[in-house]
């Protein structure tokens, strides 16, 4: 699987989190309690993120676009990263 690093629908998966873990976090938090260990909430998480596709039609059909778009990535951010990448620390002079 290929995850995405396009954030333009993450806000909408955000809401496939039931509603009552994050009540249920707010009240313990309000109430003073120690965090603990929840696998009933484990299991709900486990089961919303299990109904969501692993391929999203919309998200490669973006994908291709921007493959197709010969100005993608712009020639900006291409010499922005570059500058980036040059001017980074080299690591491995760190382990010599």
């Amino acid at each position: 699987m290929i995850d995405s690093t396009s954030s333009s629908d993450r806000a909408s998966r955000a809401s496939a989190v039931p509603v009552e873990i994050a009540n249920r976090a707010a009240s313990a938090s309000a109430d003073g309690q120690r965090d603990r260990l929840s696998t009933a909430a484990a299991e709900q998480l486990q089961t919303a993120l299990a109904s969501q596709p692993e391929i999203r039609p919309e998200v490669v059909a973006r994908g291709r676009a921007l493959a197709a778009d010969p100005d993608y990535p712009s020639a900006a951010v291409i010499r922005r990263v570059a500058t980036l990448i040059v001017n980074s620390p080299d690591l491995s002079e760190d382990q010599g």
